[in-house]
């Protein structure tokens, strides 16, 4: 079974920054397209960044500008780095496979707040 970890959050200030990371105990890491989402309190779980096997990476318009994701498929981990951090990023942020997901790691908690 597939294990997901996610690291790095924390408390942090509006226009701070947090480097997340994703560790992962897949074997062919780079055989798919993986992402980073985010749930906030009272919300639904919701996409942030993904990367495709092909190199290709994207974010969303509520993060563009501000946040890059990325991967290294030799070390099988992937990083989301953040920055100018807005109170609406607070929340639980986990990486998974886009699509169809692996069973879901923890999460790390990012909270921006001053």
């Amino acid at each position: 079974q597939v294990q997901l970890v996610e690291s790095g959050g924390g408390l942090v200030q509006p226009g701070g920054s947090l480097r997340l990371s994703c560790a992962t105990s897949k074997g062919d890491f780079s055989a798919d397209n993986m992402a980073w989402y985010r749930q906030a309190p009272g919300k639904q779980r919701e996409l942030v960044a993904w990367n495709t096997v092909g190199g290709r990476e994207y974010v969303t318009n509520a993060v563009k500008g501000r946040f890059t994701i990325s991967r290294d498929n030799t070390k099988k981990t992937m990083s989301l780095q953040m920055n100018s951090l807005k109170p609406e990023d607070t929340a639980v942020y986990y990486c998974n496979r886009l699509g169809t997901p692996f069973p879901w790691g923890q999460g790390t908690q990012v909270t921006v707040s001053s």
